[in-house]
């Protein structure tokens, strides 16, 4: 049974950057699993999985445009201190959701100074060609269950990498 719309997919991943640096890896772990079709993984490389079959193993080079977007500095936010008094200590690096207009967004703290604290809204890999090292293990076809909207998401993260779940693997 080849890849497809609403098919529940299991695939092996090894993702590493363009300069060949390890971002993620499903090795040693249980495979990746995730609703086909359904925009559960990144355009890019969910286009190439499209009609492949169990044991295919292939390598995928998404460019940024079919991946997590080109790096905007723009989504550098500024944003009042107070607006982060919660008790807890603020740290260069930390990630956290933020509620906006089009939803909520993952952003990380990019400078903190006594007024303010400067964000970035881009996804991690932003603005990075990715290249997977894929082995398409099983494919099936969905659960009534597993077509429910709320069931459609990934079964776990893969650090951003395959782009689901908004930054999981897909």
């Amino acid at each position: 049974m080849c890849i497809a719309k609403n098919r529940m997919v299991k695939i092996h991943y090894t993702l590493k950057d363009s300069d060949g640096v390890l971002i993620d890896s499903s090795s040693g772990l249980a495979p990746f699993e995730y609703l086909h079709g359904n925009g559960n993984l990144i355009p890019g490389l969910e286009a190439e999985l499209e009609g492949k079959n169990p044991g295919d193993a292939f390598t995928v080079t998404v460019l940024p445009k079919d991946g997590y977007g080109e790096y905007d500095p723009k989504l550098h936010i500024e944003v009042p201190r107070d607006q982060f008094d919660n008790g807890s200590p603020l740290e260069v690096g930390m990630k956290f959701q933020a509620q906006t207009a089009g939803g909520p967004m993952t952003v990380t703290i990019q400078n903190i100074t006594d007024n303010t604290v400067t964000v970035d809204g881009n996804h991690e890999l932003a603005g990075k060609t990715l290249v997977f090292d894929i082995k398409v293990v099983d494919v099936r076809e969905a659960t009534d269950e597993e077509l429910m909207p709320e069931m459609s998401g990934c079964g776990r993260s893969c650090n951003g990498g395959c782009g689901g779940c908004s930054g999981g693997c897909g």
